[in-house]
This record gives structure tokens, C-alpha cells and sequence, in this order.
């Protein structure tokens, strides 16, 4: 087993670093159920690019709702990150409802259908990247964190968005939600053919003071958080950062912020908890 947890960090450290180098600042007694968590979470968010086609990530998608709900086990022990996975699971007395429920709001980025409105972004982000901060304290505390997580995972979800507003433009996939795009006049047609303008930049403004929002409320949620749960939120100390930087810069070539960087500012909230939500 400790070499699928093993192999779970390598995965996370190459997909998702950010959080591997939250996890570093959690007791090393969780950090296993930690990256086996996000390693899971990163292969239901990467479906798309690996499997292309809408059939294939539909099949993958529900083996992984198969595993959690207690079948295909011989091919579960065989795959790392779903050993790994359901061992961190029982160990942490996690209900798989909200792991399944994961993958099925997953679904949504196997076709191009629009992000309709604002309602329906913030819901598909409780059911992603919310979740997974309230998994990821439950893991580290035991307690619930609703009240952080739901308007931590939005936060970071649109952030995360409009960084990613390149690719989902190339190849015809729209998250930033249809309402605002109508609302300041922008045309489809453009955004996928990576024309910006002052509608468009109106409406990513929009976006990013939602995202601000969230972030405020999520800062005050976790005032009420034990200090062993905070290791789940470093992330959350990326997004003002990221928000600052796109704010910026091209719509189409939003400006990132330096590997090195990323590391000092998750290290700095660490030390300093305070920091994270600012």
C-alpha cells in the first residue's frame, strides 16, 4: 500500500504541484490520504485531455463511480490511485457521496455545452474544487468546513477558469457563464476565434470580482477552522496573486506567476495563516 501512496505523490507533485506543496505543511500521518485525494482529483479532471472523445471519458468516468461504490474491486487493487484512494477513504471515514458526486459534475467537461449562468458556475465548482477543500480538511480534522470550502472552491474554481481561457477557447468549450458574456455583448464566435475587446474584458472583470467575493467570505469561514485543517487551504493563497496578475494582462495570455513564487507564497501562508485568503 505504501507504495500506491507513493506513487499518488509522484503523481500529484507532476499535476498538481501546488497542492503537493500544501500537503508538505500537513502532519505526515495524513499527507498519504492527502495525495491519493488529489491524485484522484486530477485523474477525473484531466479525462478530457486523455481520453478526447466524449464516449471514452464517459467510461472512464463512471469506473471511477463503480470503484467508489464498492465494485470492480480486483481492478481497483490493481490501479494505485484507486487503492490508495478507498484505503484513505476508510482510514478517514469519508462518505464517497461527495467523491461521486465529483465525478459527475466531471461530466460536464466531456462536452462543449455552454456554462449557462452564474448559478450554474458556482454550482459545478461546490461540486469540484469545493468539495475538494471540505475532503481535504475532513481528511486533516475530522470536522466539517463547509462554511471555508464552498466559497474557497469557487474562488479558486474561477480562477482557475480564466487562467485556462485559452484552452477552453481553442477548442470551443465556454465556463465563463453565458449570461455575462450576453450581458456585456460579447460574441461567441469571438471568444473562440480569441478576439478580445472591451466586452470581454468587462466580463472577465465581472468574474474576477465574483471570485473576489468568494475569496472575503472564505476568509472569514476559516476563522472558525483548527489550526490542523488550514494545510487543506494553502492553495487559497494563490488566488489574490492570480487575480492581481490576470487583471493585467491579455485575456488570451493571461500572465502566470513564477513556480518559485507559488512555493513562497503557499510557504509564507503556512507560517502565517493569516495570509491565506488575502
Amino acid at each position: 500500500m505504501q507504495d500506491a501512496f507513493a506513487y499518488c505523490a509522484e503523481l500529484v507533485r507532476a499535476n498538481d504541484r501546488e497542492r503537493y506543496l500544501a500537503s508538505l505543511f500537513a502532519p505526515a500521518e495524513n499527507r498519504g490520504a492527502l495525495y491519493a485525494l488529489y491524485a484522484f482529483n486530477s485523474e477525473v479532471a484531466r479525462v478530457r485531455e486523455v481520453a478526447r472523445q466524449p464516449l471514452p471519458g464517459e467510461i472512464r468516468l463512471q469506473w471511477w463511480s463503480d470503484v467508489l461504490q464498492g465494485e470492480r474491486s480486483g481492478e481497483a487493487s490493481a490501479n494505485p490511485v484507486a487503492s490508495a484512494l478507498l484505503a484513505a477513504i476508510k482510514q478517514h471515514h469519508v462518505a464517497p457521496g461527495g467523491l461521486i458526486d465529483l465525478i459527475d459534475a466531471r461530466r460536464f467537461d466531456l462536452y462543449d455545452e455552454p456554462m449557462a449562468g452564474i448559478a450554474d458556475l458556482e454550482a459545478y465548482a461546490r461540486r469540484t474544487s469545493s468539495a475538494l477543500f471540505a475532503l481535504a480538511a475532513q481528511i486533516l480534522s475530522g470536522s466539517e468546513a463547509q462554511a471555508a470550502a464552498e466559497p474557497a472552491g469557487i474562488a479558486y474554481a474561477i480562477v482557475g477558469a480564466l487562467r485556462a481561457l485559452p484552452l477552453h477557447a481553442a477548442r470551443r468549450q465556454l465556463y465563463v457563464p453565458a449570461e455575462i458574456l450576453e450581458r456585456h455583448q460579447v460574441r461567441t464566435e469571438d471568444l473562440f476565434a480569441g478576439r478580445a475587446g472591451a466586452g470581454l474584458n468587462a466580463a472577465l472583470a465581472e468574474l474576477r470580482n465574483l471570485a473576489s467575493r468568494h475569496l472575503a467570505a472564505a476568509s472569514k469561514g476559516m476563522t472558525e477552522l483548527p489550526g490542523v485543517a488550514l494545510p487543506a487551504f494553502l492553495t487559497l493563497a494563490l488566488v489574490r496573486p492570480w487575480l492581481a496578475r490576470l487583471e493585467r494582462s491579455d485575456a488570451f495570455a493571461p500572465a502566470e506567476i513564477a513556480p518559485w513564487r507559488r512555493q513562497w507564497l503557499i510557504w509564507r501562508a503556512a507560517r502565517d495563516p493569516a495570509r491565506i485568503a488575502r
